[in-house]
């Protein structure tokens, strides 16, 4: 039953979320979506910020595994789902006093998707860890900019077109600075 009322209380604020901006949402509200009472809410939550922190790492965590035949672009396409089928809510939560949440999951995404794809291309390259550290943090500040300015225009462009047209204006970037790496290793 614990499982069934959290997920109703994650449901029914996502639904809110998508309708309103944070600071409009009250517990009484989500409460009376998902038909329980406030003592249910703050058994698993103690307050709103807290639920939307468990949703936002959970999205994050709930990202698959990098396979081999998966390009760059549908990597970071499956890192963005979230933000894509949900941009209203997305946007309340970038213009709210919580938007440290949203730069949080953010940087996880960016790392999950970034070193998953790294570790499953690149694993047998002999590069030295600190080489794949900067490359990582290179592209993960690439994909968490280029999300931020989206954020920042009102979401009033097709981010799936400008992420693929930019995978496919630096592809082979990564096997370069692969490469650079080895030279210097040896």
């Amino acid at each position: 039953m614990t499982t069934l009322t959290k997920e109703a209380i994650r449901k029914s604020f996502m639904q809110l979320l998508n309708e309103k901006p944070v600071s409009k949402i009250t517990v009484k509200e989500i409460v009376e979506t998902c038909g329980i009472n406030r003592n249910s809410f703050y058994y698993h939550y103690s307050d709103i910020p807290s639920l939307m922190e468990e949703i936002l790492n959970e999205q994050a965590d709930m990202l698959l595994n990098v396979t081999k035949d998966m390009s760059i672009y549908e990597c970071i396409m499956r890192a963005m789902n979230f933000a894509l089928e949900n941009k209203t809510a997305m946007m309340h939560i970038f213009n709210s006093a919580n938007r440290d949440m949203l730069d949080r999951y953010l940087d996880r995404v960016a790392n999950r998707t970034v070193n998953g794809y790294f570790d499953v291309y690149f694993r047998d390259e002999d590069v030295c860890d600190e080489d794949k550290q900067a490359i990582v943090m290179y592209y993960k500040s690439l994909l968490i900019g280029f999300v931020i300015a989206w954020m920042r225009s009102g979401m009033n462009y097709d981010l799936r077109e400008q992420l693929q047209r930019l995978c496919e204006l630096f592809e082979g970037s990564t096997e370069t600075a692969v490469e650079r790496s080895r030279k210097k290793t040896t």
